[in-house]
């Protein structure tokens, strides 16, 4: 006997369509059209179900039998998963308690208020999922019929529509075949479903698709249970394949095979036939099928398996349903939860915008303290280790311009024996007057290391060691690896940053490294170009005009750095605001606040490069450094 509060607990969940996002362990019964399926439900359920031979079922039925003092029977349904709400409503709306018995009259009075509130229509356009009135030819929804007795076992089937491959003029249309397919898969799919799969016996096994569907899905057999009908119209000679697969013997299933003979249609027409005396005496007196065990033919025998499969069923995945129905149900609470308290009146949007702001200012100050093992966000999301990333990216911008800033390397040039420089005469402007040590043979010039550039992203791979993972490039995560030796020169740019301020920074530029000798021919040749009528000396101007052309890549540089920054900036304002606000609508609404003032924060940033390289680089340059007069004294 099957645990009523359990199977009651699933058939609740069914119903508040907890199906759609866990799988519910159910039986579902699947078969082709005209397979007898519709009489297999009928048989199973004793319910007067349809046996339309041009269209069976239009949606999916939930029959439900429940053990009770008195005799019911509900009927309602449940919408779809797509539904509107508006459609939801309605539909819910339409209910039947408590009714004394569901005969084939009422029956068919239901049905017809059913297809009415479904939108179903039977007449259809080829090759058009609505008909004329343009109402669909099958729903998504569930029709749930539960029925309760004290006779009545606890058992719950599921019956779809029975697929087909042609579609039938006026009837059926193109569209509704892939629909069904989809709809039926999407019940078969489910790896908690126990698929009753309804095949006439009368036909080629092999060329079943609803049975290959099932094999695809269910490799091993594990959840199909398959039923053969029609063995009265069997050919002769034929029965000995039908025979195997009843006994296990081909095709083997882990749950078997069942033999069902249904009622003709001139039998099913006849109030006085009895459809399991019928059925009965056909396998007590027919051969071959008198000689198959009794526990595999007849409805009866069925009905019995199917109890049996449906409790074990239900308390072997029952625990996986409620841990899963747990978690689910947490992760909801929890997204319930960030949405923070109601906010109807002013005050409770105030209260709700001020604890926001205290928050996010808390972990503002962290971050800048570089503090991040006081709060998880930190660890939650890279992106807010801020400090880190900057002083990262600082290290980076030292060393760009220690090695890439200047156009020309300085050249070392021979001292005298007290290590003094010779005096700036008029030689020392003539070609070729400059010696410069050579540097030992096979010797490289390398960067001095430079430390701390954990998790410093980077958006252009840089220079990788040898036998080390080459960084990421997503802009959040990648870490900044600093070349120990001059290649051919560096990227302006580190740093990914978002669509909505990338038109505003600097583009990415390939700087190359100085050049490495020539420093001495170029003074010289600015020098010889530029003479005046100086006495023993040459044209301050000069310096300015050497030093702007010895600093050109300065301004890439540095607005390549400021770029970056403010993608590292808005990517933690942007992230915190996240954090701090799941809720996506309040989100969108704060950023599209703040973000004109952020952009002019921005600007002005840029503003504020522009005036240091217009002083540093255009300006007269200027030291207050003594031992630049005492050495200049010394040449």
């Amino acid at each position: 006997m099957a645990d009523p509060a359990m199977l009651k607990k699933i058939d609740k969940l069914f119903a508040c369509n907890v199906g759609h996002y866990v799988d519910l362990p159910q039986i579902v019964v699947v078969g082709d059209q005209s397979s007898g399926k519709s009489s297999v439900l009928e048989g199973l359920t004793r319910l007067p179900f349809p046996r339309d031979s041009g269209l069976c079922t239009r949606f999916a039925t939930q029959i439900t039998f429940r053990r009770s003092e008195h005799k019911y029977v509900s009927v309602c349904i449940i919408p779809g998963k797509n539904a509107s709400q508006a459609y939801c409503d309605e539909v819910r709306a339409w209910k039947k308690h408590n009714l004394s018995q569901l005969d084939q009259e009422s029956f068919t009075g239901i049905m017809t208020e059913v297809h009415a509130i479904m939108g179903l229509s039977d007449e259809t356009h080829e090759n058009s999922p609505t008909s004329v009135s343009g109402r669909k030819t099958f729903s998504e929804d569930v029709l749930s019929i539960e029925v309760g007795g004290p006779k009545e076992e606890h058992l719950t089937v599921i019956d779809v529509p029975g697929i087909f491959r042609r579609a039938n003029h006026g009837v059926t249309t193109k569209a509704d075949i892939t629909l069904v397919e989809q709809m039926v898969l999407g019940y078969m799919k489910n790896p908690r479903s126990v698929m009753l799969v309804v095949i006439p016996a009368n036909v080629d096994i092999a060329t079943q698709a609803i049975l290959q569907m099932a094999e695809e899905l269910d490799q091993e057999g594990q959840r199909t249970l398959g039923v053969l009908t029609k063995p009265d119209l069997v050919d002769k000679g034929a029965e000995k394949m039908v025979m195997e697969m009843v006994e296990g013997r081909k095709h083997p299933l882990r749950l078997g095979w069942s033999l069902l003979r249904n009622p003709g249609q001139a039998e099913a027409a006849n109030p006085e036939s009895d459809r399991n005396v019928i059925e009965r005496t056909f396998f007590e007196l027919t051969t071959p099928w008198n000689g198959l065990p009794k526990d595999r033919v007849g409805i009866e025998a069925l009905r019995l398996k199917l109890q049996d499969i449906l409790t074990a069923h239900i308390r072997r995945e029952f625990p996986k349903v409620k841990a899963e129905v747990n978690k689910r149900l947490k992760e909801c609470t929890q997204v319930l939860e960030n949405l923070g308290p109601k906010r109807d009146t002013p005050v409770e949007q105030s209260k709700f915008l001020i604890d926001m702001s205290t928050r996010f200012q808390a972990i503002v100050s962290h971050a800048l303290d570089a503090k991040y093992g006081v709060d998880d966000a930190f660890s939650m999301h890279p992106p807010l280790k801020i400090a880190t990333r900057i002083i990262s990216r600082n290290e980076k911008l030292a060393e760009d311009f220690t090695w890439y800033g200047q156009t020309y390397l300085f050249e070392e040039f021979d001292a005298d024996p007290e290590n003094n420089f010779e005096p700036p005469t008029s030689k020392h402007m003539q070609p070729g007057s400059m010696r410069k040590k050579k540097p030992p043979k096979g010797s490289e010039w390398r960067a001095p290391a430079i430390l701390g550039h954990e998790d410093f992203p980077a958006a252009v791979p840089a220079p990788c060691m040898e036998g080390e993972p080459s960084p990421n490039n997503n802009g959040l995560d990648a870490v900044y690896t600093p070349p120990t030796k001059i290649k051919t020169g560096c990227e302006t740019r580190t740093i990914i940053a978002s669509d909505d301020i990338s038109d505003m920074l600097h583009n990415n530029e390939r700087i190359d490294a100085p050049r490495p000798s020539g420093i001495a021919q170029w003074l010289t040749d600015i020098y010889q170009h530029s003479r005046g009528f100086e006495l023993a000396s040459f044209d301050p101007s000069l310096i300015s005009t050497t030093m702007k052309a010895q600093s050109r890549n300065w301004d890439s540089l540095a607005l390549g750095y400021i770029s970056d920054v403010i993608a590292l900036t808005h990517a933690f304002i942007t992230t915190l605001l996240q954090h701090i606000c799941p809720d996506s609508r309040v989100r969108e609404n704060l950023h599209s606040i703040l973000v004109d003032h952020l952009n002019e924060r921005y600007r002005k940033a840029f503003d504020q490069v522009h005036f240091i390289l217009q002083v540093e680089r255009s300006g007269v340059p200027a030291t207050m450094n003594h031992y630049f007069i005492n050495n200049l004294e010394k040449w």
